[in-house]
This record gives C-alpha cells, structure tokens and sequence, in this order.
C-alpha cells in the first residue's frame, strides 16, 4: 500500500513512537514502533472494533514480564534463577486472568484475539509446587530435597549449640557473643591474641585486625558434614530448576501467546491514543471516497481544522497560494488520516469515511540526491513516473508544488499533462502549486477543483483554513505594496504581468471580498442564534428554581430527619467512650444504644425476616462499629455477629450484605481472625516501612502476639539499620535481635514485646 520512504513523509513514524509510548509492556512497545497499515481493509476493520471494545472495557496489562530474555537464555542452555521462572509463571497466570477478562466482556474482535492466549497449565502447576514467591526451591518439590532438608535444620541446630558451648567455655576468648558463616561454614568471633585458646580453623579476619572467625576443631566434622549436605541439596534444586526451564522451553504454545499479549498491549495502546489526541474512527466507505469533516494534523499544537472531500465529482483538489499557508500540512493531513485508519487506529477528525487505499504516493518535499546524481526535478520526475504508473480509482495521489524545478512554463506545461493523465485514469487526491496557468484547468476539466488556503494579507498572516472553490492568489504584489514597495516599482511588476496576468488576480481578490462578506454574514446570524440559545437557557433555568421551590419543604423534612439521626449517633459514640471505663457502665452504655437504635431503626412486620437469606456464615457489614464481621447465630431481632476475635449482639435490621451482589458460602461455618506473625517490608522506601512496622506492632500487641518477625531484606542495609534504632525507642519493645542465620540471619529482625 505504501512504502517506507512515503511513511516518512507523511509522518506516520512519529505516530507510531507515540503508540509505542503509551504501551505497558516491552513487546508491546516493540510491536508498536514498528506498526504499519494492513493488508486489508478486513484486517484493519477487526483491529479498529478491537481498539474499540478495548476503550470501553478498560483492562490492564500490569503484572506482565518481557519473557522474551528468558525463554533466549533457557535456549542458549543456561540455567535459569527460581525468580525469573516465578515472574514467568505470574506473568502467565496474569496472561490468563486477562484472557478470562476480555472473553467474559464479550464477543468480537477483542475476544477473538485474547482466545488464542495459552493456558499454559502444566508450568504454572509445577512452579506453584515446586518453587516459593522468592523464588526458592520448597523443601518438597521432591522426595530426596524433603529427606535431605529434614536432615540439615537438625545439624545446624547441632552446630550453633556446640558453637555456644564453646562459647560458654571461653567467654574472655570471645569478641562478641553471636555465631555466623564464613566460607558457608559456621565460625565465631574471636579475639585474635585468644585463638590459641579456642583451637581451630580461622576463616577470615575481620577489617580491624582485631577478630578472626574461627571454626573450631568439635566443630569440623559437624560443617563438613552440613557441607555434603548442601551439595547434595544444590544438585537436587538445580534438577528441579533444570526441569522447569524445559517445561518452559518446550511449551509450543508459548510463543503465540506473547504475540497475542503483545498485539493486545497495542491495542489498549490505540485506546490511549484516541483519548489522548480526541481520536475519532472513521467509517469504512467506497473505494475513491473521502470524506472528513474537521480533520486536522494530529501531531501539530492547536492545529486549524478543515472538511475534506474527495469522490467521483471531485476526484482532484488543485490548491494554490501563497508559501507557509499550509499547503502541504494539508496533504500530510489526509496522508496521515488514511495511513492511521488503513493501520487500525482512528484518526484526528470530527467524523470521517474513508474509501481503502490501494496504493498511496506522495511526492512532498526536495528529494535531490548528489549520491546519485540527481538534481531536484529529476527526482521529482523519477517520483512522478511511479505515480502514473500506480494511478487508479482505488489510489491517493499527494503532489507538493507540482512543476516546480524548472522553467515556469515548461514546468506548467508537464504539470497540465500530468494532471490530466490522473483525472483520466481515476485517481484521487491533492495537488499543491504556484503556477497560475493550472488555475484555469480546473474550470475546464471533469473532476478537478480548485482551492486554496485562507490569506489575511492586512496582517500578512495566513489562516491555514481551506477554501475550495477558490483558486489561490499569490500575493507577490500585494505583499510588497503593503510593505511598501515603491510603486514605480510595482507598476512596472504588474505592467510585465500583463492585463490577463491582472485581471486574474484582480477577479481573484473580488471573490475573496464576497466570500469575506457573507462569512460576516453568518458569523451576524451564528450571533443571533447563540442569543437565542442563551435566552432559552435562562428560560430553562427560571422553570428549574420553580421546581427547586416546590421541593423545598420534602427537603426540609428530609433535613430534619438527618439532624435526629446524627443526633443518635452522636449519643452512641458518647455511649461507647463511657463503656471503656468499666465493666458496669459498659453493660448500662449497651442499653442505652439499644434503645436509640430500637428509635431509629426501621420497624419490620411481625414474623417477617427483616435481612432475608442471613445465615451463620455470612460476611456483613455492621454500620455503627464501621466494621465487617461474619453472621454467628440468627436470633430473630438480633444477630451474634463476629468482629474480630469479638462477638457481639446486634440487631438484624442493621446488618447489610458484604458488598452488592456478595456471594453466600457453601458452607456455614465461623473464624477467628488470624494474625500473621511476619511482617515482609522489602522493596518499601524507609518512611514507608517504618509506617507499616508501627502499624504491625500495634495489631501484635492488640492480640497478644509475641515474638514476631520483620522481613526487611540484606541489601545496603539501610531498612536493618532504620527499622531497629526505632524498635531501640518503642516503649512497646522488650528486646529484638536478628534471626539465626538459617532463618533469615541479618535480612529478618525478631521482635519480643512487652507483656
């Protein structure tokens, strides 16, 4: 349809990185920096719907990783981490979130195209059993780990406690009291003049000099035997690592299913452009049509909209006038209007129909080559040669500044010609020149129509607005008298022009006069209308304050209700304050409650169940606690209801259902609230992750948990350093220290709490 050197041209390119940024994922982004326009109008009709579906259904393509270097390193037979094969696993869980989403939205272009997503169970299924969200290998992804595992925590334990025994045996030898790994072997810390006391094999040293990290001799065998064990279990992870890349590699379905994601990336992409740039898709028309109203120049800022026709009566538009007057934006406007429909997307335009193009041509810009020896009007010709040889009722032709290049009469006479061989041959599109003798064709000619673009020449600015109809004027005169010109200068210019050369652009200039005239003409008319319309609106607005009056006293009484209401409300949390003091005034605060809620709530029939279908089990939300809890026991008027490790009496016409449409369990059944004991705040920034530990410690001790863990990493350290200097001035804290080191050592800190 086009090539890449007239995609250039028309700007096309620049639309396409625009795409590109607006996708979510890397081969999203790729797929969209090299998007080009279809094959077929089919093709490019289903990508529109699509982008359409798209719009309306909003969905996300968070979650997704480029498994792109993945699968290349599992084929070059490299040895992939746990993470990478767990991010591929989500990546394809939420790969098939995505495909259930779209398909439940409905049927068409969108569904289509997520249909052909993989399901990609058997990997998904192996690394759930086999690998944890850190990527690590579980301890039962096989029978031998499981057996060997069991078999390690045991000898660690052995180890630290013989460490800490000698330890206790030589507390004056000892730097500081705490074991470690050095060399993956456990050591202590010894003063360096002390060693000779302890016995043993030094590891390292510390940077002062002043420690060595010693393994002593009763511990020796223990560590070369922790030592075995640990290869024995890195052969076993990397079978089980080894066996999931293979299940990846060799997953035949894999490879559609990236392009699928990628090309529905695209298409939310498009959905984001349309947005972005007031997008409108265009109706798909006859061959030879195009019709576009307020089309515009989507890559320019505050760019001059125009309406656009081309068909059988006016298969040509021939513009002329003055240079900079938009001239070729206008033909890169209807290039790039076909191109981005013909390539699936909408385009810059009020509402549009556009026939498809078979094969666009443009011939825009200087294309003088000294590389090949060709000067700008052989090239221009080279350019044009093809355009003939393309031209047909299915082609679009752009012609920037047809003739020019050479002599002015020679150039007319090859641009009458070549004019007149598209008009025969069926052609469409937008000629741009100067040379006045074409002026006259288009009043001769089937098919040709003059235009040009709007001129002020008071201002000597121009309007970029298309008049068609119109033939340009050229202003040369015009201009130099109006920046003053001598005017024996200018006689002598318009006298070398001669009286037809005069004429013309003295009928020119009337009938831009006329045409100014009745624009004033319907500007006075668009004035009066608008007052009209202003004049309603007031009208509307009158009956509107009518209707507010009426209304008035309802939402009085409505107010009045509200006032009693917060009233009670008031009255309750009043009552709640009061039940924190004591065992006795919190049964006479109940009562109390009891009895304002007995005022306000509504009153149900006898016999009738004022929240049908409640039943031990059910998830409901309680209003005046302004928590959620799970329905106990029914018991008529009120309902035991469970709201944390709570129960308490409330009545049942102020439950509501969790949410709209909540679905009931299968089975009744009541839990308590659990705690986790683990606080995981890797990846947070130090504000963020002081915030959630304070907050964790709050709900520990609220619940009486104690010791609990905070998972803050290794890293740089900085989360480890932040996190314990503000536990070392939290009255809440007993006492914290890191975790043994096969739990986590420096990268967890245990916390006790006061009791």
């Amino acid at each position: 349809m086009v090539d890449t050197e007239t995609l250039a041209k028309l700007d096309f390119p620049l639309v396409a990185a625009a795409l590109a940024e607006r996708a979510s994922t890397r081969p999203g982004a790729d797929l969209a920096a090299g998007w080009r326009p279809f094959a077929s109008g089919e093709e490019a009709a289903a990508f529109r719907q699509a982008v359409s579906a798209a719009a309306a259904l909003g969905y996300r393509m968070g979650g997704i990783y480029d498994l792109r270097p993945l699968l290349e390193k599992v084929v070059r037979g490299e040895r992939p981490e746990g993470l990478e094969l767990v991010e591929a696993a989500a990546t394809l869980e939420r790969v098939a979130e995505l495909k259930r989403e779209i398909l439940a939205a409905g049927e068409g272009a969108l569904a289509e195209t997520a249909s052909r997503i993989g399901e990609h169970a058997l990997f998904r299924r192996r690394v759930a059993e086999s690998l944890d969200e850190a990527g690590e290998v579980k301890d039962d992804a096989t029978p031998k780990l499981k057996r060997i595992r069991q078999r390690l925590n045991p000898l660690r334990e052995r180890i630290v406690k013989r460490l800490e025994a000698v330890m206790d045996a030589h507390p004056e030898a000892v730097q500081e009291r705490y074991v470690t790994l050095r060399r993956d072997r456990y050591v202590i810390p010894v003063k360096v003049q002390m060693q000779s006391q302890i016995g043993g094999i030094v590891l390292a040293q510390s940077d002062s000099g002043a420690t060595v990290f010693m393994e002593p001799a009763g511990v020796v065998p223990l560590n070369n035997e922790l030592a075995q064990l640990r290869l024995e279990e890195e052969a076993e992870v990397l079978k089980v690592l080894a066996e999931l890349a293979g299940l990846l590699a060799g997953d035949a379905e894999l490879a559609g299913t990236l392009a699928v994601v990628a090309r529905l990336d695209v298409i939310r992409a498009a959905a984001i452009l349309a947005e972005d740039w007031n997008l409108t898709p265009a109706r798909s028309g006859p061959a030879g049509a195009y019709h576009l109203v307020g089309v515009r120049h989507p890559l320019l800022e505050d760019p001059v909209a125009n309406d656009l026709h081309l068909d059988g009566r006016t298969r040509i538009l021939l513009v002329t006038g003055p240079n900079m007057g938009g001239k070729t934006v206008l033909l890169k406007t209807l290039g790039l209007a076909v191109l981005m429909h013909q390539a699936g997307l909408f385009v810059a335009a009020d509402s549009a129909e556009l026939g498809w193009v078979r094969r666009l041509e443009a011939d825009i810009g200087d294309e003088q080559s000294l590389a090949a020896n060709l000067s700008t009007f052989a090239a221009h010709l080279r350019r044009l040669d093809r355009i003939l040889e393309n031209a047909g009722e299915d082609a679009l032709v752009l012609i920037d500044e047809l003739g020019s290049g050479t002599d002015p009469e020679e150039g007319a006479a090859l641009a009458l010609a070549v004019i007149v061989a598209l008009l025969r041959r069926g052609a469409r599109g937008i000629i741009t020149t100067h040379l006045t003798p074409l002026k006259a064709l288009a009043g001769r000619s089937e098919g040709l129509e003059n235009a040009s673009m709007g001129f002020v020449v008071e201002d000597l600015s121009p309007t970029y607005k298309l008049q068609v109809g119109v033939p340009g004027r050229s202003y040369a005169l015009a201009v130099a008298r109006r920046l003053g010109l001598d005017e024996e200068v200018l006689r002598a210019a318009e006298a070398a022009l001669g009286a037809g050369g005069a004429r013309v652009e003295e009928l020119l200039a009337q009938l831009e006069r006329r045409e100014a005239e009745l624009e004033e003409r319907l500007a006075a008319a668009e004035r009066e209308s608008a007052a009209a319309t202003r004049l309603r609106a007031e009208l509307e607005e009158r009956l509107a304050a009518i209707a507010a009056e009426k209304n008035a006293a309802l939402e009085a009484a409505r107010a009045e209700a509200d006032r009693l209401l917060a009233e009670a409300h008031r009255q309750i949390r009043e009552l709640k304050v009061q039940a924190r003091e004591s065992s006795a005034k919190k049964r006479d605060a109940l009562r109390e409650v009891m009895k304002i809620r007995e005022k306000t709530k509504p009153r149900t029939g006898p016999g009738r169940n004022p929240l049908p279908g409640l039943e031990p089990g059910m998830l409901v939300e309680v209003p005046s606690y302004r928590q959620k809890g799970r329905v106990v026991r029914v018991e008529g008027e009120e309902t035991l209801v469970q709201i944390g490790q709570v129960k308490i009496r409330v009545p049942t016409a102020e439950l509501r259902p969790r949410g709209e449409g909540a679905p009931r369990p299968r089975e009744a059944v009541v839990v308590d609230a659990g705690f986790e004991t683990e606080l995981n705040v890797r990846g947070l920034t130090a504000a963020e992750a002081l915030e959630a530990v304070n907050d964790f410690l709050n709900e520990a001790a609220a619940t009486g948990n104690s010791p609990v863990r905070i998972l803050h990493g290794k890293g740089t350290g900085v989360l480890r350093r932040e996190i314990q200097n503000f536990l070392r001035h939290d009255r809440r804290v007993e006492r914290f220290h890191d975790a043994m080191p096969n739990e986590g050592g420096h990268g967890v800190t245990v916390v006790y709490l006061r009791t």
